[in-house]
C-alpha cells in the first residue's frame, strides 16, 4: 500500500507539472505509463512469491 500511495502522489504531481509545462497529452500519457510500469515492477518485487 505504501508503494501504491507513493505512486499516486508522484504521478498526480507529475501529470500536473507536465500539463502546466505545455506538454501534449500523448507525451504526458507515455511518461506516466512508463512510471506506472516501474511502480508495478516495484510492487511485484515486494510481494512474497506464493
Amino acid at each position: 500500500r505504501d508503494i501504491a500511495w507513493k505512486a499516486q502522489i508522484r504521478l498526480c504531481a507529475r501529470y500536473r507539472r507536465l500539463s502546466a509545462g505545455g506538454k501534449k497529452l500523448p507525451v504526458i500519457v507515455a511518461a506516466i505509463a512508463r512510471e506506472i510500469a516501474a511502480f508495478l515492477w516495484a510492487i511485484g518485487r515486494e510481494v512474497a512469491p506464493m
